[in-house]
């Protein structure tokens, strides 16, 4: 075998086992803006949908059939007594109009998918795992108790806010009812929420 031919099969082979390692990360990178506006301007999420594609095709599913649409942030979950936007979640969906659901979903743990709870994650609000549906929150700061662990299925993380962080913040320190919601919500309810005019893929 010529030194050459020897150099074209060894370039050869160096492609072929390198293509699956592109393709996987073409898949992990694949994401897919959508615009959610509100009164307050508009914010931006682009979803996993490489790397989480159940909850992302899920979301979608709602963007797509304008379920979103009339959607709105009603709750801002932040320490007590804090009046900081740097710190907490805000949680949007369709808690008001339970005939716009549609069927619970199996849940994507970030074990999983490989995302975490970092500053403006978009992942899914649930009760037990595998009844995720229509609500989901944002992070504001990091939040890493939310990721799986050996202990805990945690949270199904499908995205990142990519514009609009700022009006996420304000949606965060706006004023509560502390006496509305129940459990975990209970004090956690926006007076005024916000709504969401429209939601579309961009």
């Amino acid at each position: 075998m010529t030194e050459l031919r020897r150099r074209d099969l060894l370039a050869l082979a160096a492609a072929l086992t390198a293509t699956p390692v592109f393709a996987q990360e073409s898949v992990a990178a694949e994401t897919t803006p959508v615009a959610l506006t509100t009164p307050l301007g508009r914010i931006v999420i682009a979803l996993e949908t490489g790397r989480a594609p159940i909850t992302s095709a899920n979301f979608l599913a709602y963007v797509d059939r304008k379920l979103y649409d009339g959607a709105s942030f009603y709750r801002a979950s932040r320490p007590p007594n804090s009046t900081s936007d740097s710190y907490g979640l805000v949680q949007g969906g369709l808690r008001d109009l339970p005939e716009r659901l549609l069927p619970q979903i199996a849940h994507e743990s970030t074990a999983q998918t490989g995302l975490r709870h970092v500053n403006g994650t978009i992942s899914m609000g649930r009760n037990a795992p595998g009844t995720a549906q229509a609500d989901w929150f944002i992070c504001l700061g990091d939040q890493l108790y939310l990721d799986a662990d050996e202990q805990r299925p945690g949270f199904a993380a499908f995205g990142r806010v990519t514009e609009g962080l700022e009006i996420v913040k304000q949606i965060l320190v706006a004023p509560v009812d502390p006496d509305a919601g129940t459990g975990s919500m209970k004090g956690e309810i926006l007076k005024d929420p916000v709504p969401i005019t429209t939601a579309r893929r961009i």
